[in-house]
């Protein structure tokens, strides 16, 4: 089970280059839950080719998201995700540095039904986020929530919740 989840998550990370011509972004991210678990995250992302309610402002733009996640726990209660997510973010203008707020809700699928003791009910989770950071040149810096849970199809539902500082390269 272990090396066909480690099989899937290597797919799915790498499965944007043959979908999109555009070049891929990586995000490496860590934080940690609400409860102190460890989280390791790497994904891969791919922008949306449209911008929306472009102004002096800013604009309206977002991204396709696929990544990895590590729960760090004790030998029982480690776990791992892969998640997809489309994700829209307001950039605000700028020239050196241009600030994003961002929000998405996507799909997440873990290894366990079980974290920190909790039970998450299912191994589908959907998963809510927003974010702030900073853009400039190739790279971003940032802030990020995000919330698990399976929306009630299945009991329990406890849900979890993560808070993480990322940093993105786009090649």
């Amino acid at each position: 089970m272990k090396k066909l989840f480690a099989l899937a998550a290597l797919a799915a990370l790498t499965m944007g280059p043959v979908v999109s011509a555009q070049a891929a972004d990586v995000t490496f991210a860590v934080g940690s839950t609400d409860e102190s678990t460890m989280v390791y995250r790497v994904g891969t992302q791919f922008d949306f080719s449209s911008r929306w309610l472009e102004s002096s402002t800013g604009h309206l733009g977002g991204y396709w998201d696929a990544g990895y996640t590590f729960w760090e726990g004790d030998e029982t209660a480690s776990n791992h995700s892969l998640s997809f997510s489309p994700v829209l973010v307001y950039e605000f203008a700028g020239d050196s540095v241009r600030p994003y707020i961002e929000a998405g809700i996507g799909v997440a699928f873990f290894s366990s039904t079980e974290l920190e003791g909790s039970k998450l009910g299912s191994s589908f989770q959907f998963e809510d986020r927003l974010g702030v950071g900073l853009r400039f040149a190739d790279q971003e810096l940032g802030l990020r929530a995000l919330h698990y849970s399976n929306a009630g199809l299945k009991e329990p539902n406890n849900g979890i919740e993560a808070y993480t500082l990322h940093y993105r390269l786009s090649f």
